[in-house]
């Protein structure tokens, strides 16, 4: 792991600290924002961020920063969903590509390269279209669409540990390939897919948000990230905090966990 220097170490404690708080929001969001996200206020439309209402109101009253705050909760989970898919199915591709060569390796590299070869953005959206709308296939859109850069990666590990002297030692004394695998190869090759694990969820929290802004995912009143810039986009000249508010948190969350990501990555695994 890298020993960055103190600007650096600033940096991760900072993209730390509000990967932690919005994780806080995604768990228990009634801390952190004690009104109801969906209660109506005619009397308090479209109030500019304030005191009262940090990031302002909606076109029906709702306070923003409530809805930001419980969208977490929908927005999160999803990206978590989406990274899952794709190192369960990716890892388990790459380590069986890697160790097993021949034709298997045949068979997951030409996976791979379909999966890759396809702009990810329109594959996500031929598959929800495929399979239906909502958050959830939303999600497993978008898990799928990153299988190909984990199982890659995962290969490519696999193939860098098979070749150390105690991978070789433990297939000479006789272990059988399960042990071999789960004892010496993948605790070995977790590091820099843990790191690109990081970079997928900051990708899949964009894309998930991208989805949501067309349409695909959470439905309206749903406060999920994108719904929510998607619902001020015809009043950005005059609201323009009901997509901004919204927006900065992504990009806020996207950044940290890049920062996280970088410090993750070894200094030896080009990412």
């Amino acid at each position: 792991m890298r020993s960055p220097d103190r600007s650096g170490r600033t940096g991760v404690v900072v993209a730390l600290a509000m990967v932690t708080l919005v994780a806080g929001w995604a768990i228990v969001p009634g801390a952190f924002a004690r009104r109801d996200p969906f209660a109506v206020d005619p009397d308090a439309t479209f109030r500019p961020p304030g005191a009262t209402h940090w990031f302002g109101t909606d076109s029906l009253g709702r306070d923003l920063y409530t809805r930001v705050v419980y969208g977490t909760a929908a927005s999160l989970p999803a990206a978590l969903l989406a990274v899952v898919v794709a190192l369960l199915v990716g890892g388990l591709l790459g380590l069986l590509a890697g160790y097993f060569r021949g034709a298997v390796e045949n068979v997951v590299t030409r996976v791979i390269d379909v999966l890759l070869s396809v702009p990810s953005f329109l594959l996500a959206m031929s598959l929800i279209t495929t399979f239906g709308f909502g958050t959830v296939n939303v999600a497993l859109a978008v898990g799928v669409v990153s299988i190909g850069s984990v199982a890659r990666l995962m290969r490519a590990e696999v193939l860098r540990i098979g070749s150390r002297p105690y991978v070789t030692a433990a297939r000479v004394s006789g272990r059988g390939h399960f042990a071999v695998l789960l004892l010496h190869v993948l605790p070995n090759a977790t590091r820099p897919v843990a790191a690109l694990a990081a970079l997928e969820f900051a990708a899949a929290v964009l894309g998930i948000s991208a989805l949501s802004f067309l349409g695909f995912g959470a439905a309206p009143p749903s406060p999920e990230w994108g719904a929510l810039i998607a619902a001020g986009r015809g009043s950005v000249s005059t609201e323009w905090w009901l997509s901004i508010a919204p927006g900065v948190v992504i990009a806020v969350v996207v950044i940290a966990v890049n920062v996280l990501s970088s410090y993750l990555q070894p200094k030896e695994a080009g990412i």
